[in-house]
């Protein structure tokens, strides 16, 4: 039997183990019991499908079938803590103004704008325009 990585989680090294030990005893091209697969889908749901493949040297898209027909694919993962960030904007001097003016096909396009929204007239604008010229 060949050794596996320490960092293999003990519920998989139980699995390999049933597994080669199936495969040592085996005769011919005998199929893996349901049960074997049953037990490498549920790993798979737990720890992921292509860790599980790897050390379990299971065919992966079969593997996959498994873990999908009792439930989930991906790993569990712990829930992050929701987190606050509180974005403040700059304080600005004075009053900004931007003023813009296009001119295209179908006419001219004059923008007025005052207060801190200027600074982000221009590119709106110009995807506005591009859209309609």
């Amino acid at each position: 039997m060949a050794a596996i990585d320490a960092d293999v989680p003990i519920t998989m090294k139980k699995v390999y183990r049933r597994l080669e030990g199936w495969r040592s005893r085996r005769t011919g091209r005998a199929r893996i019991p349901e049960s074997l697969w049953a037990a490498a889908g549920e790993l798979a749901r737990q720890h992921g499908l292509n860790p599980v493949s790897k050390v379990l040297r299971l065919e992966f898209n079969h593997l996959k079938r498994m873990a999908e027909s009792s439930g989930r694919v991906k790993p569990k993962r712990p829930a992050m803590a929701p987190a606050f960030v509180e974005l403040i904007a700059p304080q600005t001097a004075g009053t900004q103004e931007c003023v813009i003016e296009l001119e295209g096909r179908r006419g001219k396009l004059r923008i007025e704008l005052k207060g801190p929204a200027a600074a982000d007239l221009a590119g709106v604008s110009r995807a506005l325009w591009e859209m309609v010229s």
